[in-house]
């Protein structure tokens, strides 16, 4: 046990003397959870769309005061009037307006008729964002458009009511738990990966190789310093991280408690991985060459930003052995839903069991030669 302390204790002592370092493996992933969190989060609003009327009727009237009362109110688009219909295609095609509201001419006559009235919606489809956000906004004017001035007492039509079991969760607070799981890769990436390849590359390697300490101890006095530097960032990135997503509580002691032992677990299972890659390794540019590919191959299917149920058969492959989708899957429940440990009981199992496998391999692999 003390061979394995002295390999963690110089390990960590680095790690202290590197302030650089520190920041990189702590205040990035904050500043990405923030960036990330507002760019990709928040309702679309104040779309600038034009409205045609070529009616002018009283039922042409409303459906304008409608579309202003939902500038004014909801703000998903502002309102330009146009009276030529080529002006305002112009507009269109250079992006001066994301869509068009055109009311046609015999508009009012088929409302009052019961004929099938129609508008149009001409949009620029190049933004799916913006088409859906003003797509949906304009169907939900038009329900409320269609609605009898005197409602009936009783229907027959089917009606859905929504009863959510949790409170709103902004995109900012569904990042959280893979900016926490990605910030522990990054420590582990750095613990696991470069520093042991620049140990080689000077000869500091060497040290090691030519003491009585076997195998095993070198790779699990490695792998703990590695996961120690790795639940620092992830308990840093689990209490600021929660603070800045808005997490309810976030200091609760319970919760935290939970959290951490899943950052424990999740270190070990990366760190682990990550020494398998690198024990063979002998170049100091293959980490710093591999790591965005390992982020994006790790990160992106675990489901941190986008649901898994909507990849393709091939991704949901590396979905079900990415260490990340566990990882990012016990955050989810702990830290939006927070759920007690039995529930993520697979993941933690998963988790601790990838770490055996990934530390017995590269135990195996290791090489006390150079």
């Amino acid at each position: 046990m003390n061979r394995i302390w002295a390999i963690i204790e110089r390990d960590l002592r680095r790690f202290r003397r590197s302030p650089t370092l520190v920041i990189v493996s702590m205040v990035m992933p904050l500043v990405q959870l923030v960036v990330l969190g507002y760019a990709f989060g928040g309702k679309v609003k104040h779309l600038e769309i034009g409205v045609l009327d070529q009616d002018r009727g009283v039922p042409a009237i409303k459906l304008r005061e409608m579309a202003q009362a939902v500038a004014v109110n909801a703000k998903t688009f502002d309102t330009t009037y146009y009276n030529d219909q080529s002006v305002a295609l112009r507009d269109l095609r250079r992006g001066t307006i994301s869509g068009l509201l055109s009311i046609p001419p015999n508009f009012s006559r088929k409302v009052l008729a019961g004929d099938n009235p129609r508008v149009a919606l001409i949009e620029d489809n190049t933004d799916q964002f913006a088409v859906s956000a003003l797509e949906g906004s304009i169907d939900q004017m038009l329900v409320a458009y269609n609605q009898p001035p005197v409602p009936m007492r009783l229907s027959a039509d089917a009606t859905l009511s929504v009863v959510e079991v949790y409170p709103y969760v902004p995109y900012i607070q569904y990042l959280l738990p893979g900016t926490i799981v990605l910030a522990i890769f990054v420590s582990a990436m750095i613990g696991g990966g470069i520093i042991f390849i620049d140990d080689k590359a000077r000869g500091l390697h060497e040290g090691y190789l030519v003491t009585p300490i076997r195998k095993i101890e070198l790779i699990v006095g490695f792998n703990l310093a590695g996961a120690a530097k790795a639940v620092l960032t992830g308990l840093v990135l689990v209490v600021f991280g929660s603070m800045i997503a808005g997490i309810p509580d976030p200091l609760n002691l319970a919760r935290m408690a939970r959290m951490m032992v899943l950052v424990v677990v999740t270190a070990l299972a990366l760190i682990s991985m990550m020494f398998l890659l690198m024990v063979r390794v002998t170049d100091p540019l293959v980490p710093r060459a591999i790591f965005g590919v390992l982020n994006t191959v790790l990160f992106f299917p675990s489901g941190a930003v986008y649901p898994t149920q909507a990849f393709p058969a091939w991704m949901k492959v590396i979905t079900a052995v990415d260490p990340f989708t566990y990882a990012v899957h016990g955050f989810k429940q702990l830290t939006l839903k927070n759920t007690g440990l039995d529930v993520i009981t697979f993941d933690l199992v998963y988790l601790i069991t990838f770490t055996i496998i990934a530390m017995a391999a590269a135990t195996f692999l290791f090489r006390r030669t150079l």
